[in-house]
This record gives structure tokens, C-alpha cells and sequence, in this order.
């Protein structure tokens, strides 16, 4: 961990998130002792999907790099956007979502969370029935 009186560079490695997706790990309590935030790069891979989940009491904000996502969200996850490269995204603390790449490109995006944890505030959550027969069922070995 970082001097807290030194700025740090990242070289960023990566990791699976519990919720899908494989992130750059960037600026997080662990990589350089943030204490209220974090700053990763996602990378959601064409034709895939992430598994529902919230941020329990902790906001995030998200920029497309490039690519597009669906964000299913919301109570029962019943709003849907579509999201494309230059769009922002804030999803308010404990707001279930679920985000969906049914392009045929990866979609790249920054996310930051008031969470320097990151993965520790997920709480995966389950995917309603209805909304299966349209996200498909997660693949075999994923989650």
C-alpha cells in the first residue's frame, strides 16, 4: 500500500468481478489505500452479461469508453437504457442493476464507486424470471 502523502501510480492488473466483468484494477483501498473511493476499467465482452446485483450504500458513476451496454435497473430491475460510447451513467446506492453487452463488440468502460472495497458492497441478487427469457441465463463456469 501507498505513502498516504505520496501520490501513486497504478499499473493495473486485473480480476473478475463477483458481479461479471473483468476490471482493471485501479485506484482502490487495496491497490493504494483510498479511503472513499475507487476507479476501475471494465471490459463486459460482446454477448455477454453481468449477474444482477447493488452497492449496498454506495453510489456509482459509469463512462462508456467505447462498446454498448444495456442497464437493466430499478426495483425488480423492470427500467432498461442503453447505453453508448461518451454516455454517463449514475447509479444511486443500494439500486439493484444488471448490465447486459448484447453487441458484437467488448464494450470498455471507467466506473467509479464511493466504495474504495469495491467488491466487498456487491450483493448479488437474483434474476427475475421474466427477465431471463430476454438477458438469457448466465453461461456454464460464470458465477
Amino acid at each position: 500500500m501507498a505513502d498516504q502523502t505520496q501520490c501513486t501510480v497504478v499499473r493495473t492488473g486485473s480480476y473478475e468481478g463477483i458481479q461479471g466483468g473483468v476490471f482493471g484494477a485501479g485506484v482502490s483501498a487495496q491497490s493504494v489505500g483510498a479511503q472513499r473511493l475507487c476507479l476501475h476499467r471494465l471490459v463486459m465482452a460482446a454477448g455477454t452479461r453481468g449477474r444482477p446485483h447493488l452497492h449496498e450504500g454506495h453510489e456509482s458513476a459509469i463512462y462508456i469508453e467505447s462498446g454498448q451496454v444495456e442497464v437493466w435497473h430499478g426495483p425488480g430491475l423492470t427500467e432498461h437504457v442503453v447505453l453508448t460510447a461518451g454516455d454517463y451513467l449514475h447509479i444511486p446506492a443500494d439500486t439493484p442493476h444488471l448490465p447486459v453487452n448484447s453487441g458484437d463488440r467488448d464494450m470498455v468502460c471507467l466506473v467509479a464507486r464511493t466504495d474504495p472495497d469495491e467488491q466487498e458492497g456487491v450483493r448479488l441478487l437474483d434474476l427475475p424470471v421474466w427477465l431471463e427469457s430476454r438477458v438469457g441465463p448466465l453461461p456454464v463456469g460464470a458465477g
